[in-house]
């Protein structure tokens, strides 16, 4: 097993900041290999480990054969490099060594970087240097374009030809739908939608492709169906109408419709160097393939921003990085509305925990900016928001997010409501206000994060709060049965609310511990502040 990318490590003397339990489980690919780091996060099955200033940490894991697996770990990256015949990355023993490390297991003194370490390291920096400066160009230059850019050139024609003809064929079959009546939609069942979107496929339209499958499942979602199959259609028809017009339309808009129909665009313009807070990391199924989203936050750009990573069916993306760090790196932005996705560049340093929290606002403000993000983008599901002194209060079959001073409320989405990381939203806050980062979007507010008040150090409510946009036509769209947007509790009852907090955390004893240490470490997340929530 052997994974690395980015990184240009600076050696220091100074020993690196380790990192929490939590923070190495959240690096796990699936539950069965935090189940088995787990069996392995003691000093008992290793030797000849050690760690050092740089970043490194090595050991050897007593197996069933008559040789240890050797396992190596770049911090830095974080990169690992195992004998194992696992295809997970990191495996079992990484997680496992990253567990003894992160407790302070005396069976990893500092030391020296053994001979069998040491080379994987330096060959791995030396690529990573490489890597990042093919990227940028040794002068800090865009990298060079393809071989023959001509060639490249009547490629992308005779794509786009396809596509056009795709998003046609496509607006036919929705005027047809139309005419024959919404509510007779569901009769032949997901076989339609397939072949369309298998259609959209052989137009080279993936995301078109992607939506039309999305509007198979409408019909069986329950009560309300044609209301959602109708806004759906309705935004399908505005992309189709987007693209066949795109040549009217401004750049960056034009960006976000080739991003959204399946065009991809590389990374673009100068690399932007930040200390960037890694505030959460989850995968999610793409048809064949996972794809992971790890959300950066930069402390000195106040920019959030999205790195995507992918991996093939029965192996996890590359890319990982532990929540609740902070790494010193540059990253460079995709075209597009919002510049939020961005390719991880070089980086400088190890990383390093932190407890403070990106500035939050209120509810209402994220309302705002909500409505911001979908005028720039109306294909948006959801878009970066920071809340800050919320509250999780129940209401009816759901959760809200009330602000302390009761004047408006965030409704939970029905997908986080089944989460463990609810429950420990609800232990951390305890009936107290807290401060929670997630996604906001047409169907609620994603939490993904959340600190203390006793965690965040900087003073007052800020910038950076950004919103969801989702599929709803305008803001203040109706967000179920929880509350409506920016319509929360009357003010002067946030008492009330947090005692239904509290009184929720209390008789959910068992979640509620849960929450606070998955591996009885103590509180999660206690050594940097956050806790994850997914």
């Amino acid at each position: 097993m052997l994974l690395s990318h980015g990184g240009e490590p600076l050696r220091t003397a100074a020993p690196v900041a380790r990192w929490t339990v939590e923070q190495v489980l959240a690096l796990a690919p699936d539950d069965a290999s935090r189940k088995a780091g787990n069996k392995l996060g003691s000093a008992g099955p290793w030797s000849g480990g050690g760690c050092d200033g740089s970043g490194a940490v090595w050991g050897q894991c007593k197996g069933s054969g008559s040789k240890p697996y050797v396992t190596v770990i770049d911090i830095t990256g974080p990169a690992y490099k195992c004998s194992c015949p696992s295809r997970k990355f990191p495996c079992k023993h990484a997680l496992g060594l990253l567990l003894v490390w992160a407790s302070g297991e005396s069976a990893l003194p500092a030391g020296e970087v053994p001979d069998w370490a040491g080379e994987w390291l330096a060959d791995r920096r030396r690529r990573s240097v490489e890597q990042a400066e093919k990227r940028a160009g040794t002068d800090g230059a865009p990298s060079a374009g393809p071989a023959d850019p001509e060639a490249a050139r009547r490629r992308a024609e005779r794509r786009a030809e396809r596509i056009t003809g795709g998003a046609q064929e496509l607006e036919e079959r929705l005027a047809d739908l139309l005419r024959g009546g919404l509510a007779a939609a569901d009769q032949p069942g997901y076989g339609l939608w397939e072949e369309t979107a298998a259609r959209m496929v052989d137009a080279q339209a993936p995301g078109l492709a992607a939506r039309v499958r999305e509007l198979g499942s409408i019909p069986s979602s329950g009560p309300g169906w044609p209301a959602r199959l109708l806004e759906e259609c309705a935004l399908l028809h505005l992309l189709d109408s987007a693209w066949l017009g795109i040549d009217r339309l401004p750049e960056p808009l034009a960006a976000t419709v080739r991003t959204r129909v399946g065009l991809t665009a590389p990374a673009e313009g100068p690399p932007v160097r930040d200390r960037w807070l890694v505030l959460a990391q989850y995968d999610t199924p793409d048809g064949k393939i996972v794809a992971r989203r790890i959300w950066l936050y930069g402390r000195e750009t106040g920019r959030t921003a999205l790195l995507l990573s992918f991996g093939a069916a029965g192996r996890s993306p590359g890319l990982a990085l532990p929540v609740g760090v902070t790494i010193d790196a540059e990253i460079t932005p995709h075209p597009g509305s919002g510049r939020l996705r961005a390719e991880l560049g070089r980086q400088f340093g190890v990383p390093s925990p932190t407890g403070t929290p990106p500035p939050g606002g209120t509810a209402a403000e994220a309302i705002g900016g909500y409505g911001d993000a979908l005028r720039e983008d109306p294909w948006l599901d959801a878009w970066p928001v920071t809340l800050r002194d919320v509250i999780p209060v129940p209401s009816g079959d759901g959760w809200q997010l009330v602000d302390a001073a009761g004047d408006a409320a965030l409704p939970v989405a029905p997908a986080a409501l089944s989460r463990p990381g609810l429950w420990k939203l609800v232990a951390l806050s305890g009936g107290s206000p807290v401060t929670v980062f997630g996604e906001c979007g047409h169907r609620g507010f994603e939490p993904f994060a959340a600190w203390s008040t006793g965690s965040d150090d900087d003073p007052g409510a800020g910038g950076g709060t950004g919103a969801g946009a989702g599929t709803e036509g305008e803001v203040g769209a109706d967000f179920g049965d929880g509350a409506e947007a920016g319509g929360g509790t009357e003010a002067g009852t946030a008492a009330a609310a947090a005692a239904a907090a509290a009184a929720a955390a209390g008789t959910r004893g068992v979640a509620a511990a849960a929450a606070r240490s998955d591996t009885g470490s103590g509180r999660a997340g206690a050594a940097s502040g956050i806790v994850p929530l997914i």
